[in-house]
């Protein structure tokens, strides 16, 4: 419908899981949501699986059932149980355990494509969510009063506040013109799924290798995903072998423990990169997920960081809405502000420093590692803390 006006509460930009999870909650919560997106959701089962999956920690969980998706999600979400660390073949390592909190699971892997689903589903039954999909952002005006947007198919959206969910490479970011801190490291994901003779009984695994971490996510039946760090310029070369020499490879990296293996699907490599916004607020304007941030995946809390920016923003905005409050004003964007930046500081600092520590084989510094790692594994209170925070408790 050309030159069709949409008013509403709130523009969110960018579709992908945050920017779908911040619309279902918003919508949940009785705030008139705009989703823009430049793909069209009626085509995204159709486009090749990107092959990755994503860890929703326990905490997180509180974020997709208030959008209302996380039954949808948890019927292909494979639960995890324990965790266990190793660096290489070092005999020390970490192992967690749900029971020892007596919580439920650490948390649940299920593929993005899944989560992407559940939520467009859920989108599409709220009314308070108008789904903009296949349309192009042309322009977005911000000014004292509210923002006004112009999609490519002549569509206006005015709202009290515009929401960047647009990426790491984020337009909208960009325009309003707020740096990043950012540096490519010089690893690559190399994804995939393999299916195995023996079940996982819901183990994720760890292990430290020279290059980078191999992680060994647990899936729904006996398959697993593969997150399997490598420099940058071998990753390409390894995920284009022939498939036979490429799963003797993985086979190598990954054990015997679980049997044979099986690579179903395509094989991906992703460069890795970290970035992190020096504000996440302009006037008018707030930035989530990988907009405002992006980590190393050594401790799989991508999501898990747009998710509680998302917990943030919401409560920010539903408590200024019940008052009566502008939207978009500038305490309101404070509040937000105030609550991310610190968490997001540090599981930065976090990942990053894990990554330098451990993708390194020099022997002192190995030695001293694998003896933290027993240290933390045999201290009941400090292993509890631990486990506590990667839950997201």
């Amino acid at each position: 419908m050309p030159n069709r006006i949409v008013s509403c509460d709130i523009a969110v930009v960018g579709a992908g899981m945050v920017g779908l999870t911040l619309a279902a909650a918003l919508g949940g919560e009785g705030l008139t949501v705009a989703l823009i997106d430049a793909h069209r959701f009626d085509r995204l089962k159709s486009r090749a699986r990107d092959g990755r999956t994503s860890a929703i920690a326990a905490g997180s969980r509180a974020v997709m059932e208030r959008a209302g998706a996380w039954d949808a999600i948890a019927r292909d979400a494979q639960p995890i149980l324990e965790i266990r660390v190793s660096d290489s073949d070092a005999p020390l390592y970490l192992h967690y355990d749900h029971a020892l909190l007596g919580k439920g699971p650490l948390g649940w892997i299920a593929e993005n494509a899944d989560i992407r689903d559940a939520l467009i589903a859920r989108a599409r039954t709220l009314d308070t969510v108008i789904t903009l999909d296949g349309r192009n952002l042309e322009s977005l005006a911000r000014d004292s009063h509210g923002i006004a947007a112009r999609l490519d198919d002549g569509t206006r959206v005015t709202a009290a506040l515009a929401v960047a969910a647009d990426g790491q490479n984020s337009t909208l970011r960009r325009e309003a013109g707020i740096e990043t801190m950012s540096w490519r490291y010089d690893q690559a994901s190399i994804v995939c799924t393999v299916a195995h003779e023996r079940p996982h009984r819901g183990i994720a695994h760890e292990k430290f290798l020279p290059a980078g971490p191999f992680a060994i996510l647990p899936m729904t039946g006996n398959r697993s995903s593969i997150v399997w760090t490598e420099r940058a310029a071998l990753a390409p070369e390894i995920a284009n072998l022939p498939r036979g020499e490429f799963t003797r490879t993985l086979a190598h990296r990954f054990g015997d423990f679980l049997g044979a293996l099986d690579v179903e699907g395509e094989i991906f490599v992703y460069p890795l990169a970290l970035s992190h916004a020096r504000r996440y607020t302009a006037q008018r304007l707030a930035l989530i997920g990988d907009a405002a941030h992006t980590i190393h995946p050594i401790a799989g809390q991508g999501l898990n960081l747009g998710l509680r920016d998302i917990a943030a923003l919401c409560e920010a905005l539903v408590e200024a809405g019940s008052l009566g409050l502008d939207l978009g004003a500038r305490t309101t964007l404070d509040a937000y502000e105030r609550a991310r930046r610190l968490d997001n500081t540090l599981m930065i600092a976090l990942t990053d420093g894990l990554n330098r520590l451990f993708s390194n084989a020099v022997e002192p510094i190995k030695l001293a590692r694998d003896v933290g790692l027993a240290a933390i594994n045999r201290t009941a209170p400090l292993k509890r803390a631990f486990m506590r925070h990667a839950m997201g408790l």
